[in-house]
C-alpha cells in the first residue's frame, strides 16, 4: 500500500516477500564503499563488541544481518566461530568473495554464510544444538523490515525467530537509530557515525512518512561521491534511498522482552555508553543487550 503513494526504495529493487533494498546491485556496491572495510570500523565499536562477546564467554556468533560481511569478517579475524546470514544475495556476494579470497586461512574456510529470511529463519538455517552463544543484528539493520500489516506482526515474528537462535545463557545484541529524536525533530541527531569511518563526501536527507497520522516509515536519501571503477574516469555522485521502520525505544524494548517471553535480562546503551532517559547527551543509536535466562 505504501509503495502506491511513496517510493520507498531505489528503482530496480525487489518489492515482494522481504524487500531486498539492495537488489539492483548498485546500492550494494555504493554501500560497501560508504562503510569501508573492517579496518574502517571505529576502534570504539570494535573494542566494545569484542569485549562484550569475550566478557560473556561467547565463541559461536550468528550475524543475522551480515550484509557485505564487514562485522562478520572482523569477528572471524578476532577468533570467533561465525555464521552469517542475510536476505540480500547482492550484499552476500561481497562476503562470499572475501571468504573465497581468504579460504586458505582456517577461520575463513570454516566461516558459514547462508541466505536467510528473518520471517522463515528456522527453516532457512539449522540451529546448532541449543543455539548460538551470541546473535547480533547491528547497523540499524532490523529497521529495514517494514510493518506489512500495520500491526507489527512481522516485527514480532522476526524477533521471535531471531531470539530462538540464542542458547539459554546467551545474548542477543540488536540496535536501531534514535528514531525518537528523528520523529520529534524531523532530522537525525548530530554526531559522528559510531560504527564506521567513511572518507567519502556524503549527504543524508531524512524524511518521515505518516500513514493515518502515525509514523510508518523513515527514508534516508544518501548522496555519496563514488570513485571510478577503473583507472579512467572521474568520481561521480551516486544517490540511493533506503527505508526504515521508526522503532521507538520503549516499544521496541517491549517487543524484545515479549520475543523472549520475559525470560531475559535487558540493558540499553546509547552509542555504546550506558543510557538513562533524559540525559544531556543525545545518542545516534540505541543498542540493546539481552541475555536469555530461560
Amino acid at each position: 500500500m505504501v509503495d502506491s503513494i511513496y517510493r520507498t526504495r531505489s528503482l530496480g529493487v525487489a518489492a515482494e516477500g522481504l524487500p531486498d533494498q539492495y537488489a539492483d546491485g548498485k546500492a550494494a556496491r555504493v554501500w560497501q564503499l560508504y562503510i569501508g572495510d573492517t579496518r574502517s570500523r571505529t576502534a570504539e565499536y570494535k573494542s566494545w563488541l569484542v569485549g562484550l562477546l569475550r566478557g560473556q564467554r561467547c565463541q559461536t556468533v550468528l550475524d543475522v544481518a551480515c550484509g557485505t560481511g564487514v562485522d562478520s569478517i572482523m569477528l572471524v579475524e578476532e577468533g570467533f566461530t561465525v555464521t552469517s546470514v542475510d536476505a540480500s544475495d547482492k550484499m552476500l556476494k561481497y562476503a562470499l568473495k572475501e571468504r573465497w579470497n581468504r579460504r586458505k586461512e582456517e577461520p575463513f574456510d570454516n566461516w558459514v554464510i547462508e541466505e536467510a529470511n528473518w520471517l522463515t529463519l528456522a527453516q532457512d538455517l539449522q540451529k546448532p544444538g541449543n543455539g548460538f552463544d551470541a546473535v547480533i543484528c547491528l547497523g540499524n539493520s532490523f529497521a529495514h523490515l517494514p510493518d506489512f500489516k500495520g500491526d507489527q506482526s512481522a516485527h514480532k515474528q522476526a524477533l521471535k525467530n531471531i531470539a530462538s537462535m540464542v542458547r539459554p545463557g546467551g545474548i542477543l545484541v540488536i540496535d536501531h537509530r534514535n528514531y525518537d529524536y528523528i520523529l520529534e525533530t524531523g532530522c537525525a541527531p548530530p554526531g559522528k557515525n559510531i560504527y564506521y569511518k567513511s572518507d567519502l563526501t556524503k549527504n543524508i536527507t531524512t524524511s518521515v512518512l505518516l500513514v493515518n497520522n502515525k509514523p510508518s516509515m523513515v527514508t534516508l536519501d544518501y548522496t555519496v561521491q563514488v570513485p571510478p571503477e577503473g583507472n579512467d574516469g572521474s568520481p561521480e555522485l551516486s544517490q540511493f534511498r533506503l527505508s526504515y521502520y521508526p522503532h521507538r525505544l520503549e516499544p521496541f524494548t517491549e517487543l524484545l522482552k515479549n520475543a523472549l517471553q520475559g525470560q531475559c535480562e535487558h540493558s540499553v546503551l546509547g552509542d555504546f555508553k550506558p543510557y538513562k532517559p533524559g540525559q544531556e547527551y543525545t545518542p545516534c543509536y540505541f543498542i540493546h543487550v539481552v541475555k536469555k535466562t530461560g
